[in-house]
């Protein structure tokens, strides 16, 4: 089973999750996903990866979530979590040795709070392109997603630290960093023209060695969305 290519419908059903590890159901491009993977090698959970070919999922996939969704993490006992912000708060919960969310209360709740305002924002990420694709006119979209990017900016300077939840990076800079690190596939990196402290974070993102370990190159980025825009994902595309 260790191999990074994509199970599809037909394809043998996994056997059960080894004791000491938890298995990831994922697929290589998509952001959602990639939420759980950096927590995963933030917090050096040992894990397994299968990957799942969303267009045609392998029935055994539907069984264990019949939304057929990644990420999707099974244990050893066959417990299933999905959704990418619950199995990053069960991976913290789960796994406490190196913890990512702040331990107060209020600590928790405000990191919530950031990622309900960040949610928003994520939308854009794809009306955008899709505008443009379609040749209709997104500056309007583009003003809207600046004016957010402000707002994040905003709360950086604010702060007067260099993440979002304190000196170092925690929780809430893992579940936002998938779509900044799509800026330039999506043609939107000039939206952080005005947000200097916005732009010095996505810098100090990509020095950390989980974001490092989960990253693709811009070209591996380009070439498998436009396999995606054209309706035929090569989700092994560089395998």
């Amino acid at each position: 089973m260790s191999t990074e290519k994509s199970f599809a419908k037909g394809s043998a059903a996994p056997g059960p999750v080894p004791d000491g590890k938890i298995r990831l159901y994922s697929m290589r491009f998509c952001p959602f996903a990639q939420r759980t993977r950096l927590v995963l090698a933030a917090k050096g959970i040992k894990h397994e990866t299968m990957n799942i070919n969303l267009k045609d999922k392998p029935e055994w996939f539907l069984e264990k979530n019949p939304l057929g969704l990644v990420p999707t993490l099974e244990n050893p006992s066959g417990e299933v979590v999905y959704d990418s912000p619950i199995t990053c708060e069960y991976l913290e919960e789960v796994y406490p040795e190196k913890k990512l969310l702040p331990p107060s209360p209020f600590g928790k709740a405000q990191q919530k709070m950031m990622l309900e305002h960040f949610s928003k924002v994520v939308p854009y990420f794809y009306k955008i392109p899709m505008g443009r694709k379609n040749g209709e006119d997104v500056s309007a979209l583009e003003g809207e997603l600046k004016e957010k990017f402000a707002k994040l900016n905003e709360d950086l300077v604010n702060k007067k630290t260099g993440f979002f939840g304190g000196n170092s990076i925690t929780m809430i800079d893992y579940m936002m960093w998938p779509w900044f690190e799509r800026l330039e596939l999506m043609e939107l990196k000039h939206c952080l023209g005005g947000t200097p402290e916005l732009k010095k974070w996505t810098e100090r993102m990509t020095e950390d060695a989980a974001v490092k370990a989960c990253m693709h190159s811009a070209e591996t980025y380009k070439a498998f969305y436009k396999s995606y825009q054209e309706g035929k994902p090569d989700y092994d595309y560089g395998l």
